[in-house]
C-alpha cells in the first residue's frame, strides 16, 4: 500500500463528509429553502457512478469514498425533501 493509497483514502473520506454540517443545518433549522435540489442531485448521481467504478476496477479509496460522500449527499436531498420546499 502507497503513502498515496492512503491519503487519497483519508482525504477523499474527508471530502466525503464535507456535506454533514450542511445535512445537519438542515435538519437542525428544519429549513432548506437555499438548498440547489439540482445540485445535489448530480453530486449524488455522480457518487453513485464513481461507487459502481471503483467497484468495478476494484479501488478501494474511490469506493469508500463515495460511499460517506453519497451517504452525506443523499442526507442533505432527504433534508430538502422534508424542509426545501416549505415557504413560510
Amino acid at each position: 500500500m502507497t503513502i498515496l493509497y492512503i491519503l487519497a483514502t483519508i482525504f477523499g473520506t474527508l471530502s466525503g463528509i464535507a456535506n454533514l454540517p450542511q445535512a445537519y443545518k438542515i435538519f437542525k433549522r428544519k429549513s432548506a429553502k437555499d438548498i440547489s435540489i439540482l445540485t445535489y442531485s448530480f453530486l449524488f448521481i455522480g457518487a453513485l457512478v464513481w461507487i459502481f467504478y471503483g467497484i468495478d476496477i476494484k479501488n478501494f479509496p474511490i469506493v469508500i469514498t463515495n460511499i460517506f460522500g453519497g451517504i452525506n449527499i443523499g442526507l442533505v436531498v432527504l433534508g430538502w425533501f422534508f424542509y426545501g420546499r416549505n415557504t413560510k
